[in-house]
Order: structure tokens, then C-alpha cells, then sequence
């Protein structure tokens, strides 16, 4: 993905997609509930890349070694606001400059009072982009970029947990207009067996 991201045709394209985003996954805490006021809390931030009927996606190695395709972005610094922080995390990652922002897609919280953690998540469709796609992530979680085509990306994050899968379906099936905030609770203390439920 090379030049300037446009918009011609995104919702037409989007609303032909099919259903099924980012964050970075907190390392794993101790094996038992946490009070809420003991939550080690996360602010995360996506940006939704659409151009020409695609979806840029990330490839990201997590340490269970899968890869999970996610919407670029990451945890959100304390002095930042969320679209510096999310176009920080995207030119990390993948070399590209965010070029201005339209509304709020969608919001995400997810609690894993076994696990200690609350993520909260934002995100944002970009007004355009610029740059080469370049993977250059400091923390090296990415290892590929995509630009998808609409259709294609539910079997993408066929191996993403469900915060990111639902937000992104319902989105893609709103024609990539904004659809509101989603909750889930994550409960258990491994990632591995741990049940997801949207509440």
C-alpha cells in the first residue's frame, strides 16, 4: 500500500463484506480474581485503513506462536491522546503516516478480572494515509502487512479472540460506519482455556 489512502467506493465495498480488531494482548497475571480497583488497566487504539475495497491488516506473533491479524495499532501511552497514540503505534509498525481521522467506529472493553486486567479499546477509521509499508515494530509482535479485501477478512481473524472478531463483523456489515461499543469478560486465568463472553 503505497501513497495516499483514498476513500472512493469504501462503503459499497464494506457493505459487500462479510462479518468478524487490535489490541495488544497484557502478559498474564496471577491465577486468581482481582479486585476491579487492582486491575492493571490498558488503553488501546486501532486504525481502520480502508482503501479500494481493502482492509490493512497486521500479521502479530503471540507467544502462544500463532499469528493473529489485527487493525494496526497498540496500547496508548498516559500523556498521549488516542489518535497520537494510534498514529504513533502505526508508523511504528508499519511505516506509514496517519493523514487525519473521521469518527469513532467502534469502542471495546474487555475484563479479565482472573487474568487482573481491563482493556479498553478505540477505534478510529482514518481519513487517509501515507507512506510505503514498511515493518519496522519496535516491540516485534508485527511480522506482515495486508491490505484485505473486504470480503476475505473474517477468515483472516479466524484465529483473533472475539473482542477483535465481532466489533470488526458488525462493522463490515454496517457498510464501515460506526456501530457502538461492545463489552466482553474473559473468564479463567489462561489464555488458553479461558472462555470469552460478549455481556
Amino acid at each position: 500500500m503505497t501513497g495516499v489512502v483514498d476513500e472512493s467506493g469504501v462503503s459499497a465495498a464494506c457493505s459487500a463484506a462479510a462479518r468478524w480488531h487490535n489490541g495488544r494482548v497484557p502478559p498474564r497475571p496471577p491465577a486468581h480474581t482481582v479486585p476491579s480497583e487492582m486491575l492493571r488497566r490498558f488503553r488501546v487504539g486501532s486504525a481502520l485503513i480502508v482503501d479500494r475495497g481493502k482492509l490493512l491488516l497486521v500479521g502479530n506473533r503471540r507467544r502462544q506462536g500463532h499469528l493473529e491479524w489485527t487493525p494496526p495499532g497498540g496500547v496508548i501511552e498516559h500523556h498521549e491522546s488516542i489518535h497520537d497514540g494510534i498514529a504513533r503505534e502505526v508508523n511504528e509498525e508499519i511505516g506509514l503516516t496517519i493523514r487525519g481521522w473521521h469518527a469513532l467506529q467502534y469502542s471495546v472493553v474487555v475484563d479479565a478480572p482472573d487474568m487482573g486486567w481491563q482493556m479498553s479499546v478505540q477505534s478510529w477509521k482514518a481519513a487517509g494515509a501515507s507512506g510505503t509499508v514498511t515493518l519496522n515494530d519496535p516491540d516485534q509482535i508485527v511480522e506482515q502487512a495486508k491490505a484485505v479485501p473486504l470480503g476475505d477478512v473474517p477468515s483472516f481473524l479466524a484465529e483473533a479472540p472475539a473482542w477483535i472478531q465481532i466489533p470488526i463483523g458488525s462493522w463490515l456489515q454496517a457498510g464501515c460506519e460506526p456501530v457502538g461499543a461492545f463489552s466482553f469478560i474473559v473468564r479463567g486465568s489462561d489464555r488458553s482455556t479461558a472462555r470469552v463472553e460478549q455481556v
